[in-house]
């Protein structure tokens, strides 16, 4: 089944409007016709909105409500990914494959070894390509809610902004206590807000990781084997979706 976001205000009572370029796409493209169900959500509340198209215009696609789906494929826990900026594009594939896994809020940081360097303007613009691509990724793996990727920060913000999580996890090389990791891993609970923290191409420097040491974030070994920095945070993510899912 399809599905698409809509603004919260296009929802009205048993009728949902949805407007912009998914029109074309359900019309031209999908070539849906009247009649047909289809999934809606508003990108916030976690709800499932089926429906059935019951006109279609140029600008328009005209549905009506059937039943609200609300137990929803959502993470029992809301992740927060605080991604260091990596090189190239390899912050696309990271945000898409975070929100294809579960992730809540991605939060990306100039740490000291990000080799990447932008001005406000570009910092700003990248940030619009990639919550482009999380909605791309939220409507393909059905989410109920379009992740946010955060404007981006210093090492020094994002760690003040972490410090209002229930629990931070900091992926380490120098940790190797595999042992220890499990335990931490296996202490987390559904309903808790959990954030991690994953270096860019160089890992997290020594004073950063004494940063998140004053916030009580508890370092964790990936393995004997050194994960690439796009590779690193997906582990994590995907350990998180074992332990959590309901």
């Amino acid at each position: 089944m399809y599905q698409f976001f809509v603004p919260a205000e296009n929802i009205h009572d048993n009728r949902i409007l949805i407007e912009g370029s998914d029109v074309n796409h359900i019309k031209n493209v999908l070539r849906m016709q009247v009649g047909e169900e289809i999934a809606v959500s508003n990108g916030i509340d976690g709800k499932e909105y089926r429906c059935g198209i019951v006109a279609l215009s140029d600008t328009v696609i005209e549905c009506e409500l059937r039943f609200i789906k609300e137990d929803g494929v959502e993470l029992p826990s809301k992740i927060y990914l605080f991604q260091g900026f990596p090189k190239g594009d390899k912050m696309e594939l990271i945000v898409q494959k975070s929100v294809e896994l579960g992730v809540f809020e991605i939060v990306p940081v100039f740490m000291k070894r990000s080799v990447v360097k932008l001005d406000a303007k570009k910092a700003a613009n990248k940030v619009t390509r990639f919550q482009a691509i999380a909605e791309a990724a939220a409507k393909q793996s059905k989410r109920a809610i379009i992740p946010r990727v955060h404007e981006c920060m210093t090492m020094k913000q994002a760690v003040e902004y972490a410090k209002e999580l229930d629990i931070v996890l900091v992926p380490y090389e120098l940790a190797d206590n595999m042992l220890k990791t499990r335990q931490i891993m296996e202490s987390l609970k559904p309903g808790q807000s959990i954030g991690f923290f994953i270096g860019p191409e160089g890992g997290i420097a020594e004073e950063e990781i004494a940063m998140l040491q004053g916030i009580d974030a508890k370092p964790l070994t990936l393995g004997k084997r050194i994960l690439r920095t796009e590779t690193a945070g997906l582990t994590v993510l995907s350990w998180l979706v074992y332990l959590l899912e309901q």
